[in-house]
């Protein structure tokens, strides 16, 4: 049986070319869209969400590709781009009534909500990230062997064919590997959330590798055209990370003002799935983004 979000509504919305999207919708008042990451669904929010509709019409989705929505062939670069999956979005949040949202997002979600606040500026009032950097900014500080913690953004960029045959000939073991490493409480993603999450991403293999091969490519076409036109983000950002940049030799909160003027960033000492891990930690920072 699926898991669901305690209170939350499940919809199913159409939204770009006849995608449809699975989306828990809960709460009232101010709509605030939350996008999950990989290897995740909707369902990683489900501490944060029932925190949020206190005061806000919470919106989870699974992005296109993964959990419950639907998966596209990756007929061309932009199938899976994240200005196709921020349209998605977006789309979704209007045919709820909601024509100016917030949106957080966290890893790969995290990715599609930069892109809705470069794209949209005038229809997201507050953008949070994540733990992630910009597509092109992360292509740029991978370097050397300390780019091997980054393997799978290797594999996923190949062309169509080997990725998803090795990944789909033990998908359990690859995606859990993920789930693995990048949590410091494993606790935090109780047996029955992972095998959903397992589940899910089994389902979803040639989608997923999709999604990071556009990452890959077009992503960073579009990261580079802003940065070269000197696009920012306008709204207030709240960027929320594990300390990274420290291991790699980078500056994130220096890499993320150069695309948010009004920007707060901030590190935690939970790991990456910081939503499930340290809710109230993330909760905290959310509310203070949206009272900006």
């Amino acid at each position: 049986m699926t898991l669901s979000i305690d209170g939350f509504d499940q919809r199913r919305i159409p939204v770009n070319g006849g995608v449809g999207l699975n989306a828990a919708v809960g709460g009232a008042g101010p709509a605030v869209v939350l996008l999950h990451g990989f290897p995740q669904t909707h369902l990683m929010w489900r501490h944060v969400a029932v925190e949020l509709a206190a005061d806000f019409t919470v919106i989870c989705p699974d992005l296109r590709g993964y959990g419950a929505s639907d998966k596209p062939p990756e007929r061309d670069a932009g199938t899976y781009s994240k200005r196709t999956m921020a349209s998605d979005v977006l789309t979704l949040a209007e045919r709820l009534g909601h024509e100016r949202v917030a949106v957080a997002g966290h890893d790969r979600g995290a990715l599609v909500a930069f892109r809705a606040g470069l794209d949209y500026p005038d229809r997201v009032s507050h953008l949070a990230v994540l733990d992630v950097l910009p597509t092109v900014d992360m292509w740029d500080v991978l370097h050397g062997a300390d780019a091997a913690v980054a393997f799978h953004l290797y594999l996923m960029a190949q062309p169509p064919g080997l990725p998803e045959r090795m990944i789909a000939a033990s998908a359990d073991a690859f995606h859990g590997h993920f789930l693995d490493l990048w949590a410091r409480r494993p606790d935090a993603i109780p047996a029955d959330v992972r095998a959903e999450y397992l589940r899910a991403c089994a389902a979803a293999v040639p989608s997923i590798v999709a999604d990071y091969r556009a990452s890959a490519g077009i992503d960073v076409e579009h990261d580079r055209a802003d940065r070269a036109a000197g696009r920012r983000l306008t709204m207030p950002v709240a960027v929320v990370q594990q300390d990274w940049g420290a291991a790699l030799g980078y500056d994130a909160a220096a890499l993320w003002r150069h695309w948010a003027p009004d920007l707060r960033h901030t590190t935690t000492s939970a790991g990456h799935f910081m939503a499930e891990e340290a809710p109230d930690e993330v909760v905290t920072e959310l509310r203070a983004l949206l009272a900006r």
